[in-house]
């Protein structure tokens, strides 16, 4: 199977693989492949983290030409796969000097599909982009092509929990992945002061509790597919339910704005979280370290691509604060304004690059020490 990811989360999903129990795990880019049996498929869409999609290849052959493509995608036996009254949707991804259009990959694939039905059956299945019975995924890569099932429907990132959201989100699989990154898991406070809709509050209370990301989700595409042993997900969704740990530090979320900090709510209880996250409206920069344990602050400032801020303000603050506020601390923050971000004032101890949809960030750690950097070394 392949799990595809976000750029730099690659060796935090290769080890979530290996820890559920994959073998044969090896990295790409952007993608994961692995070796595991149906119910591992099942698994790995409910336990993933930072996986996007889970992909079953069914076959790989050669193409030279678009006559190619046709031929041997006709000649798969689709009928062991779907239903003529189901529906269909298929993805290409090329990377190829000879086949540059990824949509007309896609619609010659789906023309071979539908027309084995109809020479087999007399009719064929219908497209449905959104909610098809079979989505295929089609992947050239030069000349060498793949075709898998995809086993999750949408995008793992759609959790299910989401109820109210605010401008600029970050993306479920990205909020997870900078928690994992920064190495957070439980062990202490941890506190998002610029929270937004609480993507970062909510993954992070599912890394510290165990509690499977995708357990939310109305459904996974194989829930469609004629194998589908329903008996057998559900033994899986009740071991992973067993796992489910205490927690016992505390998870905290600001915003400054009292609408904002409502979504915030709203999507945290709409996860059954709020028992671990508490969020309030507060001014990051007039507030204070609350306690003397260590603290963990993982945040998304606002990016002046979609939200309007005086960035280099915005920056200088943020050091400010930090250094002054919040001694005993690891702060970790993303951000895409690498200009802005001179202006913390502040030396990142370790810079890690990713991808915020588009645009290039850098997922950045500064520790803030009890006394002078000194003194802590000594």
């Amino acid at each position: 199977m392949l799990a595809k990811t976000m750029f730099g989360l690659e060796e935090i999903l290769a080890a979530e693989l290996r820890k559920l129990g994959a073998s044969k795990v090896e990295l790409g880019t952007r993608n994961v492949t692995f070796e595991g049996d149906t119910g591992f498929m099942y698994k790995a869409n409910l336990c993933c983290r930072t996986a996007i999609k889970i992909l079953k290849p069914i076959t790989s052959f050669n193409v030279f030409t678009e006559a190619d493509i046709y031929k041997k995608v006709y000649a798969i036996p689709w009928e062991n796969y779907m239903d003529v009254d189901g529906t269909l949707a298929v993805d290409a991804t090329v990377f190829s000097e000879k086949f540059t259009h990824s949509k007309y990959i896609s619609l010659k694939t789906k023309d071979a599909i539908v027309d084995r039905f109809r020479d087999k059956e007399g009719r064929r299945p219908d497209v449905d982009l959104d909610h098809p019975t079979l989505r295929v995924n089609i992947h050239i890569d030069r000349n060498i092509c793949t075709i898998s099932l995809d086993s999750s429907g949408q995008s793992l990132h759609k959790r299910g929990y989401k109820v109210a959201n605010t401008m600029a989100p970050i993306n479920e699989v990205l909020a997870a992945g900078l928690i994992m990154l920064a190495g957070w898991d439980g062990q202490c406070d941890l506190l998002d002061p610029m929270c937004g809709s609480g993507t970062i509050l909510t993954e992070a209370a599912m890394i510290a509790c165990n509690i499977p990301p995708n357990l939310n989700r109305d459904e996974f595409a194989f829930e469609n597919w004629p194998d589908f042993d329903v008996d057998l997900f559900e033994v899986i969704e009740n071991s992973t339910l067993k796992k489910i740990r205490d927690f016992h530090f505390k998870i905290q979320g600001f915003d400054i704005e009292s609408d904002i900090v409502q979504k915030a709510k709203e999507n945290i209880k709409s996860a059954n979280l709020d028992e671990f996250i508490s969020v309030r409206k507060q001014d990051f920069f007039e507030s204070k370290k609350e306690t003397d344990r260590p603290l963990f602050i993982v945040f998304n400032p606002p990016y002046d691509e979609r939200i309007q801020v005086d960035a280099e303000k915005l920056y200088a603050s943020i050091g400010t604060t930090l250094k002054h506020g919040y001694p005993g601390t690891q702060a970790w923050m993303i951000t895409s304004n690498m200009e802005a971000l001179k202006h913390v004032g502040l030396r990142p101890s370790r810079r890690i690059k990713l991808y915020n949809g588009k645009l290039e960030s850098k997922l950045v750690r500064y520790e803030m020490y009890e006394g002078s950097k000194k003194t802590k070394k000594q």
